[in-house]
């Protein structure tokens, strides 16, 4: 008979063989996009297709920065992301802190009310969005794209959730005590135990930020302010005259690598966030 230690060291065993089989197969597509940006346009199509790297990423990614201004666009889209997430991540934890752990009048009313907008589709206010983006001034605008969703109801709810349940109302009622203001208790108490909420929501809000194209490609007009998804689709030009697989693959490669790396530095902040509160109301 096979020994209980011999078991669980065989369960073992097959459990990382799984896991590492599921994440050679959500990698791989990640290496291939990069594996064809290396190789030559004609290369592409060979049959079998290759799945090694090619001798082309020079040459790829001097056409690629030759087309558009590459460096400068990814620069658009990290100044549009970080700041949206930063004003994001201080107000929305601004609500959250004020929805669960204050009692005001009309207080479940409104809460109600906020969560019922989330029902709405986003394309639904896209018109009045642009609109608004118009009368204030903000066409052609980076700030359009920063300031519209700093307190977005996903946001309030996640903050709200996580800090009902996280954060002990006699900790706060200790900080009165010792005669700590309520803007003290914010930033001096509750803020520093927020971190695995604030990580969750910092990855997923800049991850949308940076991936988002229909907003920038409505609002921007200015080739010097496009970041970097509407830039990559201009690369496309006219479909009669065709483009360059390969570049544009090796583009939305190098696209995709400030987000795993934001996602790799606050990976276990962000499994922190999503395993912990929003339990309990």
């Amino acid at each position: 008979m096979i020994s209980a230690r011999l078991q669980r060291t065989l369960s073992s065993v097959g459990l990382h063989a799984v896991l590492l089989t599921g994440v050679l197969i959500s990698a791989f597509p990640f290496y291939y996009m990069f594996a064809l940006g290396t190789q030559n346009a004609a290369d592409m199509f060979h049959w079998p297709p290759p799945l090694g790297t090619g001798q082309g990423l020079a040459h790829n990614f001097k056409v690629l920065n030759g087309s558009i201004p590459f460096f400068h666009s990814m620069w658009n889209s990290t100044l549009v992301a970080v700041s949206h997430t930063a004003l994001v991540l201080l107000f929305c934890s601004l609500a959250g802190f004020a929805f669960a752990m204050y009692r005001f009048p009309g207080r479940q009313k409104l809460f109600t009310f906020l969560l019922s907008t989330m029902m709405i589709p986003g394309f639904v206010g896209i018109v009045p969005w642009f609109l608004m983006m118009r009368k204030f001034g903000w066409y052609n605008n980076h700030l359009a794209l920063i300031v519209p969703g700093i307190a977005n109801a996903f946001g309030i709810f996640w903050m709200r959730q996580y800090i009902g349940s996280s954060v002990p109302r006699d900790l706060m009622d200790a900080a009165r005590i010792d005669g700590c203001p309520e803007w003290a208790i914010f930033w001096r108490v509750v803020f520093p135990l927020l971190s695995p909420a604030l990580g969750a929501l910092g990855i997923m809000t800049f991850m949308g930020s940076w991936n988002s194209y229909m907003h920038p490609l409505l609002v921007l007009s200015d080739r010097t302010k496009f970041t970097l998804p509407v830039a990559l689709a201009t690369m496309r030009g006219n479909p009669a005259q065709g483009y360059d697989q390969a570049v544009l693959l090796l583009g939305t490669a190098l696209a995709t690598l400030p987000v795993l790396a934001v996602f790799l530095a606050a990976s276990k902040k962000f499994m922190a966030g999503l395993t912990q509160g929003a339990i309990k109301e």
